[in-house]
């Protein structure tokens, strides 16, 4: 294999980065396509299920009765809506206007007085969504236990103290989908970036009928590959500091990592969507053929394979297979570990293998179509 030659290296460099000043679609995918994307992902994609409407039927108009009213009405996560009939407030969470029912029975009053409070309220849940329905439920419950708690209901018979319990969430104490998806956005972010603007520059190339004219110049192989590669990986490592930027200064997502390790990781990872993108451009050598082909073999399965919005563990055993041969998961993976936990080696070095062989299968298979003839 010749030697590389840094001065044709660098003019090759400086070509391809003056076409990528002069090409708006490039400046337009690398700048703002990722901050549109993190915001569609940061909040219309939202797992939080919060200010939900919920109905309240209340048959027993007793102290205790209106001060679980109260507390009800005082939780950020409902809207509640007091109806005069069960009938009533059934057909309206048949017609998707309310998520849930509660009735306070006749004798809420009268069974916690006898110590049964649990028998005194019904919950009614619309099961068609059923994350939703899970939800509304699981959080009634828990102002339930926490109003007895304020009463002093759960107190022993011997008068024993009662148990403080206190839940606290590691990682994300806020309990906001926004910290998590944020950075899982951003793997999927970077996967377009990375294989979208590869796949075209080869494939430019020939459609233009310069190649023929590089391929006459004495541009070794290696050459050719890294004056395609440099230049896109710069411009990767941009748009990942414009999306670190933006994930943490405008959607306040806190970032815990070492921005080392962060460079470290986004480097094995734009080796491997710029290696599958620069092997599509050059097997596909037509620009529409090989975007289409660079959004269907990098988007989609890093938007649904990743573990990015849909668990792993939960998929059936092929498609858990499937995911290992998917950058995406280990980036994604790690940006979460990152922004979420902190540098937490033994994942970020268990992903970092991951990518490393991934980004010599792509590499060295875009080495190996990459000729130096016309056929």
């Amino acid at each position: 294999m010749k030697a590389v030659n840094l001065r044709r290296l660098r003019a090759l460099c400086l070509k391809e980065s003056f076409q990528i000043l002069r090409d708006p679609s490039s400046i337009l995918v690398a700048f703002v396509m990722p901050v549109v994307l993190l915001f569609v992902f940061g909040y219309a994609l939202n797992l939080d299920s919060s200010s939900l409407r919920l109905g309240l039927l209340m048959e027993d108009q007793g102290p205790a009765a209106i001060q679980f009213e109260q507390t009800l009405k005082a939780s950020s996560n409902f809207v509640v809506e007091v109806g005069h009939s069960k009938a009533a407030l059934l057909e309206r969470m048949a017609h998707g206007k309310l998520r849930g029912v509660v009735v306070v029975r006749s004798d809420f009053g009268a069974r916690l007085a006898e110590g049964h409070g649990g028998a005194a309220i019904q919950v009614l849940t619309d099961g068609s969504e059923p994350n939703t329905a899970s939800f509304v439920g699981s959080n009634l419950e828990g102002l339930w236990q926490t109003w007895q708690q304020q009463r002093g209901q759960n107190l022993a018979l011997d008068n024993h103290p009662m148990i403080d319990v206190r839940s606290r969430a590691w990682f994300n104490p806020s309990t906001v989908s926004r910290n998590f998806l944020v950075p899982g956005a951003i793997a999927v972010v970077m996967t377009i970036i990375g294989a979208l603007l590869t796949s075209l520059v080869v494939a430019r190339e020939w459609e233009r009928g310069t190649m023929e004219a590089l391929l006459a110049t004495p541009v070794t192989k290696a050459e050719m590959l890294l004056s395609k590669i440099l230049p896109y990986y710069v411009l990767g490592l941009a748009a990942m500091a414009l999306c670190l930027l933006v994930a943490t200064l405008l959607m306040g997502v806190p970032f815990r990592g070492s921005l080392l390790a962060l460079f470290l990781l986004t480097t094995l990872f734009l080796g491997c969507a710029l290696g599958n993108g620069l092997f599509l451009s050059t097997v596909m050598k037509n620009q529409f053929n090989a975007a289409s082909a660079a959004l269907v073999s990098a988007f989609l399965p890093s938007m649904m394979l990743s573990g990015f919005v849909f668990e792993i563990s939960s998929m059936p055993w092929p498609l858990r297979a499937l995911t290992h041969v998917i950058p995406a998961r280990y980036f994604a993976g790690s940006l979460q570990t990152l922004f979420q936990a902190g540098t937490l080696m033994p994942i970020l070095v268990s992903d970092s293998l991951g990518l490393i062989l991934l980004m010599g299968f792509w590499l060295g298979l875009t080495a190996k179509n990459t000729g130096r003839t016309l056929e």
